[in-house]
């Protein structure tokens, strides 16, 4: 067993009574955490930046009303899950990411401060989670939900 509490010493010639302390090795330099690369996928920011923009008050839904048809019929399907991505196209570069949204606004609500809290909510939720910068969020206002109109998305059969 070694005992740790003192450094390793060797002795420096035959008679000479001088003692040299070793230092110790140091393993693959700098800090754990630095070693290695971490990749973001696209999909993973677009998901992040779909929940985000979700939680603005004032955001019906997300996509155009094609994808937001397709993905109604989608989610239906047994074993198939509601893509919290619709209706979001990220760029994912190594330091840096930029986001096209389109979003369906509920009527009344202004659309320049609906736009402004998506971009806030959607910024820093992206930079927090990914450390990615995110150097723009475009949007897209591609309809307004009226309080009138049905939903695209029909109601599930089960309850």
């Amino acid at each position: 067993m070694t005992d740790m509490t003192e450094p390793a010493r060797v002795q420096a010639g035959e008679n000479s009574g001088q003692v040299q302390t070793r230092k110790p090795t140091r393993r693959g330099g700098g800090d754990p955490g630095s070693r290695g690369r971490t990749t973001i996928a696209d999909g993973v920011v677009e998901k992040i930046a779909g929940l985000a923009a979700r939680d603005v008050l004032g955001v019906h839904a997300m996509g155009s009303g094609l994808s937001r048809t397709f993905g109604a019929v989608r989610d239906r399907v047994p074993g198939g899950s509601k893509s919290v991505s619709r209706g979001v196209k990220a760029e994912v570069g190594e330091v840096q990411t930029a986001l096209d949204l389109e979003i369906v606004v509920e009527y009344g609500v202004s659309i320049a401060d609906v736009a402004r809290a998506v971009r806030e909510n959607v910024v820093a939720a992206v930079e927090r989670m990914t450390g990615l910068e995110v150097v723009e969020v475009n949007i897209a206002v591609s309809d307004v939900k009226l309080p009138d109109e049905e939903d695209d998305e029909p109601e599930p059969r089960i309850q």
